[in-house]
């Protein structure tokens, strides 16, 4: 199956294409099989639609009619009136502006959407319920990728910035500042990503048990992701975890990216971790996620793990995380209750130093503009800077790239992490390989040499 520029699809043996354009007039921005089905497919379009095909169905010979099916949030969903069922069997209208890329989850039953109007939406596919939205921090977002396990999305755009969300809390958790331009792919690197017991000496298990712990590939994704889960639900103790993914832009680099553990669950000291865990009981669920907690400010910060690769922690998190846009109400006005405590409690220490600083001045103390802000989130993506749907650079860690490289000459379109070497094309039309350390003989024949513009990641 392929798309290109046009407005057709295509499949071998059989075509289900448009000639009259009467699906969609727009170009296609995205096609892929959906996960464990080998007939269905969905196509994204510069309308910001998405439309669901069927090879075994064909496609009507005029102008489909369609009938709604569930709407919600600045998403619809219609399906196809007919008498017999033909292709497009659903029409997703999402968000404003064209739909640049999607992505299901390791399990098939979520879809992460990106769009022209800077908001990712992550939705059930099949219950088609808005799981939760996050907005970029400017322009539009243009790609967007799942970790091995399913549990954080990364996306990638105009604002030159990658940006880390968590599935399981509905928060932006980092983002990570390398790229000159816009990022055009984000990719997590299955083979490098891991999970290790905090004590290795309480393992207990088979030898493929705990290489199955260790490191999980893209087969093992599932089944690492409810071994994590059952472990962070039963022990309090913190797992060291290292998720590995790549970047590439229209600045024509490659950057590597590592969230590590001091990132996903931020360490504090246990009187402070305490007595704000009894505080948040009252505003959050008791999930088993970590990092739901609001971060104490000190006298002094206590210095990240070593294998850290983000600038210090902002005193500031974002409080009720686990929210979707149906209850973003909620969570943005839990955000602004610890925001402004926060504030409050720095300001009995700094009164003067506060008196010039303005970065907290979007806070009112008045409950009626509270409630303005948080009715006008949902309709004004201007108004959300500064909401749990958008924080502010200042209120989340900021990650810098493990390696940040210029490999071509014109804009990067493709990244690929393959297990032993990562593959990347750009619009001059080539596709290069680059050999993982270890694994550059294995690449070339005895007795060829190697490429002399070849470089190690």
């Amino acid at each position: 199956m392929w798309a290109g520029s046009s407005t057709s699809i295509s499949t071998r043996g059989s075509a289900r294409q448009s000639h009259e354009r009467l699906i969609d007039k727009s170009r296609v921005t995205c096609v892929k099989w959906v996960p464990g089905s080998e007939s269905l497919f969905l196509v994204a379009h510069s309308s910001g639609n998405m439309f669901l095909y069927n090879v075994e169905h064909t496609c009507g010979t005029t102008a489909p009619h369609y009938q709604l099916l569930k709407q919600g949030e600045s998403f619809a969903v219609h399906t196809c009136k007919s008498k017999s069922t033909r292709n497009p069997l659903l029409k997703w209208t999402v968000g404003e502006g064209a739909l640049n890329e999607f992505a299901f989850s390791p399990d098939g039953k979520f879809l992460a959407c990106v769009s022209q109007d800077g908001f990712l939406r992550v939705f059930s596919f099949d219950s088609v319920e808005l799981h939760g939205t996050m907005k970029s921090y400017f322009g539009g977002l243009l790609c967007v990728c799942w970790s091995p396990d399913g549990k954080y999305i990364v996306t990638g755009g105009e604002d030159d910035l990658v940006t880390v969300w968590s599935f399981v809390d509905c928060r932006v958790i980092a983002r990570g500042h390398g790229h000159k331009s816009w990022v055009s792919v984000v990719a997590f690197d299955p083979y490098t990503t891991s999970v290790e017991e905090s004590d290795p000496m309480e393992f207990s298990g088979s030898d493929e048990d705990f290489q199955d712990l260790l490191h999980f590939g893209r087969d093992r994704a599932n089944s690492t992701q409810s071994r994590l889960s059952k472990r962070n639900s039963t022990d309090s103790r913190p797992v060291s975890v290292t998720y590995r993914f790549g970047s590439v832009g229209q600045d024509t680099q490659l950057c590597l990216w590592d969230l590590t553990e001091d990132i996903l669950f931020p360490h504090q000291p246990l009187s402070r971790a305490r007595t704000h865990t009894n505080v948040m009981n009252a505003t959050s669920p008791p999930a088993g996620s970590n990092g739901n907690s609001v971060t104490t400010p000190g006298n002094s910060v206590p210095p990240p793990l070593p294998r850290s690769n983000s600038l210090p922690h902002s005193a500031v998190s974002n409080a009720g995380s686990k929210s979707s846009v149906m209850d973003g109400a909620i969570a943005s006005g839990v955000s602004k209750f610890a925001t402004l405590s926060l504030h409050d409690r720095k300001e009995r220490h700094h009164e003067k130093d506060h008196k010039r600083n303005h970065s907290m001045g979007h806070i009112s103390s008045k409950s009626s503009d509270k409630l303005n802000l948080v009715t006008k989130t949902k309709t004004d993506p201007a108004k959300t800077l500064g909401t749990p749907l958008c924080p502010r650079m200042e209120d989340v860690p900021l990650l810098e790239p493990l390696i940040c490289k210029k490999i071509a000459h014109e804009r990067l379109t493709v990244l690929i992490f393959l297990e032993d070497c990562i593959v990347t094309a750009c619009q001059e039309g080539f596709i290069c390989t680059w050999g993982r350390p270890g694994k550059v003989g294995s690449l070339s024949s005895p007795g060829q040499a190697s490429s002399p513009g070849g470089t190690v990641v």
